[in-house]
């Protein structure tokens, strides 16, 4: 066979030129060459010499990328292109096999212009990049020359009347216009840019996010090709794998994805709406939507209805070569030249090409790769657009907060609760129902479709399968309803559950020594039983709808091909087969996903119904004298926009947003007098209702002076100060703000006081989440002078000291805790570092005690903010501070009783000054009993510094990651963190798996593989029973072909078989085999669903039970270093994590590893071939996921880690509106509210991308294997290896591949993650409990012990951890039954370790404690502490009701109770509660003061009849009113038992028999109180010295 170009058949002269040059069909194709050669030379020396210059070290960074006229049009153009020259070459290589000797030039012109256009793409890309457009006009040429030869051989075709009936015309024609449109987009290009024939070219600069360097997210400004395949995210996901994502390595989000944008967006199509007809009508949130958001969800509809499209073609070509496959052996070749030759060539019919095997393999491909491309980019497209959603709806709801009524907030329409919902529910429910809403309207679309292809390829049985799955829908889509109804009883189980939880780990050293662990352990476990009851039923119907899932596609091919048998008599041909079961593949995935879709949408309506609602609601009103424009709208923003790019560039959303959200400056009322600052006349003001809660107001707040409010609780003091701010509704009367004299405001600029603004403290201290410094400065600049003034008056210093990390401490919800008096003095620094005006302080006093009032009254107020002539107006109680006021405005129920100066007063209203000085001298009374040594602040330090101390003394950052760390640590850093982040946590899947119990784990892994083989079986058997009729009816002459018709296949063999031929007989052999196997199958699914459901159910059980026991046990020292929120992390995310995510986790992930792994073992099996092919595929796969689940770990922690910012700053934003409004800082909070969304979408857009990244690669392999599959198939057969039924199935199998291998990636992935929960909850596990057993049986101890109650106490020794220094060294004494006995020393003495040494609550190393000749640490724990009671400083009530938190263990009678309160002096009080004893108590005791609190603690110690009874500084947080009462009870009511007071206030122990004071640990003195106060000298004796 001789190679010539224009092959040499005999009898015809390929060469003659007779009939003129053109006339030769050899030499029009030679000529299609010219253009293809002069690309490729003209274009490899530029490509090579650009490529050489610019070594590839040096990255171009991408500011250079640009984008030409046309880009994207080009790229679609160049790939049609590429698909129609692969035809080209396929005909051609299939029209030359038809001839007698190779005729090159059927198929070279086709093989050059592949190549040539693949390289005019390449050297286009470049020269976008470089920007160098000149260059361009080589592919100008090049279209122009290859449009002129292809058009002459399309002139000549028609001149020989080869037409459209003929392939390789319409391949002819379709080239000719793809040059012609290329050529068009070309000259577009020189149209726009003028790079030649035009003067002056066009400068152009690349979009202004590439400028700015902190733009990671690329996707945008890529190529398609790099758009489609996310080539874009190698670097960042391979990079990952070395060190970890970090939030500065994914950058900012480019400009058009911001939540400002986005916002802008949306609110202009919600104002839009707002008509001139009907001004009240609510906009419609729907619509708004659509009009911001509607384009590219065309777009992504769109795309998916390609790809839905495409997805039809795997069936199609699969039952093509199966059925062409069984004919090529017969048919010849030769005897095809009929006459269709012209030109001296053969042309071939166009069905005639997808006839060949090998064709349509190559077809099948690449349908694959672009059904699989448009799917992921409609994904994308969708993914995108919820997140921009996302965005402008959170900054629709804070703007709305921002401007909400504070009535509403009061009243509570709107709680906090309610917001917190809309922000992390509702907004995620519309963004997943964006993600959804395309499958919408392509759903029903791809089900018509199949069934209308099923009908075409089985007949009327194939609606019989159809209609099985469309019956079994609605029972899928109620499971889900039922679904999501379990999981919200789900939810509000837990939530109880965590509260109690929550109560227990507060309050955990008082159930500690009073021995009720248990008790409430068993509640905890009580409320956790009915929540796993839930959660069965949650994981029966999970199941249940894994089960639909997977044995719906089994019943459906069971029934079609029940019925086809019944009414073809005889089996389908393999062909129609495994079409039909590639079709009922397709068609259950949009069956599934419909039921939640579905769901879906129901949820997004609510959601909406929801937010129209809340953006409906009442806003504040506009008061132009103070609020110059309180909605700071953002409307402004338009106008701005267009000048934004001559913004600098360093910070360019910063300034956009000062530019145009800087409330316009308030318009001031002509002044009335220069000396008053606020003026309120005739004021009328309300909360909502129409009630007025102020009435009748006329006040002047004079400036520069210090006003002071003074009135009982309720009068409405703060109010008065809400309604000068415009906070409350007006109901008539006015406001006046003064202006202040210009020459005033200009100092140099910073210092000017903004006198927009006024510092208010409130009542009930707000902290923001940040550091304590941050918290004072609240925006202001950083003045050092200031700052330390401030914090000197607050007397903040030594607070801040005792914080680990000084005033660089996170405080607030997720920081560390600090005490009321502590928050309160943040507070009111905050208001005196603000440079304001004027200064409102709403009780500054309240929590703080004697020495801090003073103070902050003399440094504070008096020197800071009077020195500096501000506006002071002070809401107070203390009235000894009256004398300082220039001002005093004295209210009585809601309206001023007088105002004046305190010698008006004095003058005018004798009887209210005498009232006055009453109680002045009452609290100067307190004040002298208020005792230096251990006032209240002392006593909050202290509880701070133990917390701090004993965390410190392991010095260990509870940080779990980097424990993790420090396990793998090894010398050479840089590896181990690799292996690290990509090894699998097999250790904790052992161990999650046991937990479950072995027998469950053993069951769901045998039932797994045994379903997995059975459905192999099933179309295995399905394939034998189909091949076996070709043979049979090969064997019986039926190959009758109707030539070329696809259709042939519908019933056209069954006129041949009568009911006496071997095959029927065959059917009714095949038949009940074949329905016994799928019924095994559809058993095996419901058994595998069930089971791996409870395996989780039982896994989460256990772990739960485990750690509640556990943690409940552990010694009081872990509840010091451990934070309460690491604790309660564990009870809520990871036990939700436990119990919810991880089994469907576990089920889809061992579901599609086995089924990819059953698809490849059944390919290799029918074609050994293909494990050839399969070692590198393998390879490819094994990295993919390697460098995915690392980067995907990484990007879903940094997802959540910006979540929770986010969350947090609403609900913040939320609480302290007030505050924000009066300083007049909604701007800066917009402002950040905008940053911490965009960093957070940065992150979930950067996840999506990770994901379509993976699954592009894993699609891209499925069809790799497709295709391998399909060839070792057709070349296996060639020497007629197996029957074509097999290869029907192999294909099938291969198909399905495509769909599951992202899925085993992801969920490996996902699994990975969740795993990391139950390795937290493990690491809890090992914690040490506390030895609650003792050497003593509890049998042996006597029933009444301690009767007498005498203690002797022997060289103790006393440590709080094996690790720390002794806090008692040696202590001895001796206390006799019935004792008073005072402990007394400075904090930090010991004093209160010596009180937990009795309970042995700490590690008592040496010496012993006996009590009634017992030692107690013989005893039982739970013995020892249910005999001895305690009270302690801090006052603790359980919600529930009174009576369970005196006696929870339910063993005393009324009677008793009512006694122990009438001893505690709360009878009375009791009694007045409806329920009398069951009356309910909030949590925390919140519906009780303070003093009552710690009444109810005494009764409680009162009810357990104990001898020995022991007082911790139990009078620190009460009144003295009450602490009298407490002394009495007693002296009285104890007066047989031995009491042990731990002072801080020394006289409390002046009448004790014996006085202990101690000093480090040690005893200093010892003897009567009367002995020790004569030596002058002594410790005691100065100590009460003190206190007089």
């Amino acid at each position: 066979m001789a190679l010539s170009f224009c092959g040499s058949d005999n009898g015809s002269n390929s060469y003659s030129v007779n009939e003129g040059v053109l006339n030769n069909g050899c030499f029009v194709d030679a000529l299609n060459l010219v253009p293809h050669v002069f690309l490729l030379f003209i274009t490899f020396p530029i490509l090579f010499i650009g490529w050489g210059s610019q070594s590839s070290k040096v990255q171009i960074h991408h500011n250079t990328w640009l984008h030409f006229p046309g880009h994207n049009m080009r790229w679609i153009l160049t790939f049609s292109l590429l698909f129609v020259h692969v035809c080209e070459f396929a005909e051609g290589i299939v029209s030359n096999k038809g001839m007698q000797t190779n005729h090159l030039h059927l198929f070279i012109p086709a093989f050059m212009g592949f190549i040539a256009a693949t390289t005019s793409v390449v050297y286009y890309h470049n020269i976008e990049t470089s920007n160098f457009p000149k260059l361009l006009l080589v592919l100008f040429i090049y279209w122009v020359l290859a449009f002129i030869t292809k058009s002459i051989k399309l002139w000549k075709f028609a001149e020989y009347s080869v037409g459209p009936q003929h392939l390789r015309f319409c391949i002819t024609a379709l080239l000719v216009l793809l040059y012609g449109l290329l050529m068009a987009v070309e000259i577009n290009v020189i149209r726009v840019r003028k790079y030649v024939f035009f003067a002056n070219p066009q400068k152009v600069k690349p979009p202004e996010d590439l400028q700015d360097l902190g733009v990671r997210f690329l996707q945008p400004f890529v190529n398609l090709l790099s758009k489609a395949t996310y080539w874009w995210m190698n670097p960042l996901i391979i990079g990952a794998h070395k060190r970890p994502i970090e939030l500065k390595k994914i950058g900012k989000l480019p400009i058009a994805m911001r939540a400002l944008t986005n916002y802008l967006r949306l609110k202009d199509a919600y104002e839009d709406q707002r008509t001139a007809e009907d001004p009240n009508r609510p906009p419609s949130i729907w619509r708004s939507m659509y009009r911001a958001f509607g384009r590219p969800i065309l777009l992504s509809s769109t795309l998916r209805y390609l790809a839905d499209l495409l997805s039809f073609a795997g069936p199609l070509c699969i039952s093509g070569i199966v059925k062409y496959l069984n004919k090529t052996g017969s048919a010849t070749p030769l005897n095809k030249i009929k006459g269709d030759t012209y030109l001296g060539v053969y042309f071939m019919s166009t069905t005639e090409l997808l006839q060949n095997t090998s064709v349509l393999a190559v077809l099948l491909f690449l349908a694959l790769v672009l059904q699989r491309t448009f799917l992921q980019a409609s994904y994308y497209v969708t993914i995108e657009t919820g997140i921009n959603l996302r965005g402008a709806l959170l900054a629709m709801i804070y703007n709305k907060i921002l401007r909400l009524s504070t009535s509403n907030m009061s009243m509570g329409e709107m709680t906090l609760g309610q917001i917190n919902n809309l922000v992390a529910i509702e907004t995620n429910q519309l963004m997943w129902f964006l993600f959804l809403c395309p499958n919408l309207w392509s759903m029903p679309v791809q089900i018509v479709m199949g069934v209308i292809m099923l009908y075409y390829f089985m007949g009327c049985s194939a609606l019989v399968g159809a209609s099985v799955i469309v019956l079994l829908a609605p029972v899928q889509y109620r499971i889900a309803t039922k679904l999501a109804d379990t999981q919200k009883s789900t939810l509000e189980h837990s939530t109880d559950r965590l509260k109690k939880t929550t109560e227990i780990l507060k309050g955990i050293k008082l159930l500690k020594l009073y021995a009720w662990e248990n008790i409430f352990c068993d509640s905890v476990e009580d409320t956790r039983g009915k929540e796993l009851t839930s959660l069965k039923t949650f994981a029966f119907y999970t199941s249940m709808s894994i089960f639909m899932n997977a044995a719906i596609p089994i019943a459906a091919v069971l029934a079609t091909f029940v019925v086809y048998h019944f009414i073809n008599e005889t089996g389908p041909t393999p062909s129609e087969a495994f079409a039909a079961l590639a079709l009922f593949h397709i068609l259950v995935t949009p069956l599934f996903l419909l039921s939640t879709v579905v769901r879906f949408a129901v949820k997004a309506m609510v959601s909406v119904q929801k937010l129209s609602e809340f953006l409906q609601s009442d806003e504040i009103g506009d008061d132009s004298w103070r609020n110059g424009d309180t909605s700071v709208s953002m409307e402004a923003g338009k106008k701005h926009l267009g000048v934004t790019k001559a913004i600098n560039r360093k910070q360019p959303m910063r300034y956009q947003m000062d530019n145009y959200e800087q409330p316009t400056r308030r318009q001031m009322r002509p002044t009335e007098t220069e000396d008053v600052a606020v003026k309120v006349s005739n004021g009328f003001f309300t909360w909502g209702s129409n009630l007025s809660t102020l009435s009748d107001i006329n006040i002047c707040i004079p400036t520069g002076q210090l006003t002071m409010i003074v009135g009982q609780v309720g009068c409405g003091k703060s109010s008065l100060l809400l309604a000068m701010l415009g906070e409350m509704q007006t109901l008539g009367g006015s406001v006046y703000w003064s202006k202040l004299p210009d020459n005033e405001t200009v100092h140099e600029g910073n210092i000017s006081k903004n006198r927009y603004s006024v510092a208010y403290a409130t009542q009930k201290s707000w902290l923001l989440n940040a550091t304590v410094e941050e918290n004072i400065t609240f925006g202001s600049p950083f003045n050092k002078q200031r700052y330390k003034t401030v914090i000197d008056a607050c007397s903040l210093q030594p607070d801040i000291d005792l914080l680990p990390f000084g005033d660089q401490t996170e405080i607030g919800e997720r920081g560390i805790n600090l005490s009321g008096g502590q928050r309160q003095r943040i507070c009111v620094a905050r208001a005196l570092y603000q440079n304001t005006n004027i200064v409102f302080l709403d009780d500054p006093f309240s929590a703080l005690d004697i020495h801090l009032s003073d103070h902050l009254m003399q440094e504070g107020i008096l020197k800071f903010l009077q020195d500096d002539k501000r506006t002071v107006v002070l809401v107070t109680h203390k009235l000894q501070y009256l004398i300082h006021a220039d001002w005093i405005i004295a209210m009585k129920d809601g309206s001023v009783l007088r105002e004046g100066t305190l010698k008006d007063i004095q003058t005018h209203d004798i009887e209210l000054y005498d009232h006055w000085k009453t109680l002045m001298n009452r609290q100067d009374h307190g004040l002298e009993k208020d005792v230096q040594q251990d006032s209240q602040t002392t006593l909050e330090r202290k509880t701070l510094r133990r917390a701090f101390y004993s965390r410190e003394a392991k010095n260990q950052i509870d940080d779990e990651d980097e424990e993790e760390e420090e396990e793998e640590e090894d010398d050479d850093n840089m590896s181990t963190t690799t292996n690290r982040r990509s090894k699998i946590p097999w250790r904790v899947c052992w161990c999650y798996m046991s937990s479950g119990g072995f027998f469950m784990a053993f069951l769901m892994v045998s039932s797994k593989l045994l379903k997995h083989s059975v459905i192999v079986a099933i179309d295995y058997w399905l394939a034998i029973w189909t091949s076996s009729k070709t043979s049979q009816s090969a064997g019986a002459g039926q190959d009758v072909s109707n030539g070329s018709s696809l259709a042939d296949g519908i019933g056209g063999n069954s006129t041949f078989a009568t009911p006496g031929t071997p095959q029927a007989e065959d059917d009714s052999y095949y038949l009940p085999v074949f329905i016994t196997l799928c019924a095994a199958g559809i058993t095996l699914c419901l058994i595998t669903s069930l089971t791996v459901e409870f395996l989780g159910l039982s896994a989460a059980t256990n772990l739960h039970h485990n750690l509640l026991n556990k943690i409940i046990h552990a010694p009081i020292r872990f509840f010091d270093i451990t934070p309460l929120g690491q604790i309660l992390n564990r009870f809520s995310a990871d036990t939700n994590i436990i119990d919810q995510h991880i089994p469907p986790t576990l089920e889809s992930l061992t579901r599609s590893t086995l089924l990819c792994l059953s698809a490849i073992g059944v390919i290799s099996s029918i074609t050994p071939a293909f494990l050839i092919a399969l070692v590198p595929l393998a390879v490819a796969f094994y990295f993919i996921q390697k460098y995915f689940r690392v980067a995907s770990k990484d990007l879903q922690d940094l997802d959540d880690s910006t979540q929770l910012p986010l969350l947090c700053h609403f609900s913040e934003t939320a609480e302290g509106l007030t505050t924000i409004r009066a300083f007049r800082h909604e701007a800066r909070f917009k402002q950040r509210m905008l940053e911490l969304t965009d960093t957070n979408n940065t992150a979930y857009l950067f996840l999506s991308a990770a994901n379509r990244w993976l699954e592009v690669r894993t699609d891209y392999l499925g069809a790799v294997i497709v295709l391998t599959a399909a060839g070792a198939a057709i070349w296996s057969l060639r020497y007629g290896l197996h029957s074509g039924g097999l290869v029907g199935l192999g294909l099938t199998y291969a198909l399905t591949v495509t769909n599951y291998l992202n899925w085993v990636v992801r969920n490996l992935a996902d699994l990975e993650v969740q795993m990391a929960a139950v390795k937290k909850v493990n690491s809890f596990l090992g914690t040490e409990s506390e030895n609650y057993e003792g050497s003593m049986d509890a049998s042996q101890v006597p029933e009444n012990w301690p009767q007498n109650g005498e203690i002797k106490i022997q060289e103790l020794c006393v440590r709080y951890d094996p690790m720390l220094k002794p806090v008692l060294k040696h202590v001895n004494m001796f206390i006799e039954p019935g004792q008073k006995v005072g402990i007394c020393g400075r904090t930090g003495s010991g004093k209160s370790s010596l009180s937990l040494a009795f309970f042995n609550m700490v590690d008592i190393f040496e010496g012993k404690i006996v009590i009634d000749g017992i030692d107690i640490c013989k005893l039982p724990l739970q013995t020892l502490r249910s005999r001895l009671s305690i009270i302690l400083q801090d006052p603790v009530l359980f919600s529930g009701s009174i009576r369970f938190n005196l006696d929870p263990e339910r063993t005393c009678t009324d009677d008793r109770l009512w006694e122990a309160l009438e001893i505690a002096q709360l009878k009375n009080m009791v009694k007045a509660l409806p329920g009398g004893l069951d009356a309910v108590v909030t949590e925390g005791g919140e519906n009780f003061s303070v003093g009552q609190r710690q009444l109810f603690c005494l009764a409680r110690a009162f009810v357990r009849k104990s001898s020995i009874l022991i007082m911790d500084e139990a009078t620190a947080s009460i009144d003295m009113a009450t602490e009298n009462i407490l002394q009495k009870v007693v002296m009285t009511a104890f007066a047989d038992r031995t009491v042990v007071t731990i002072a801080h206030r020394v006289h409390t122990i002046l009448t004790a028999d014996l006085v202990i004071v101690m000093k480090r640990g040690n005893i200093l003195e010892y003897d009567k109180p009367e002995t020790l106060l004569e030596q002058e000298d002594g410790m005691f004796a100065s100590f009460v010295r003190a206190d007089m």
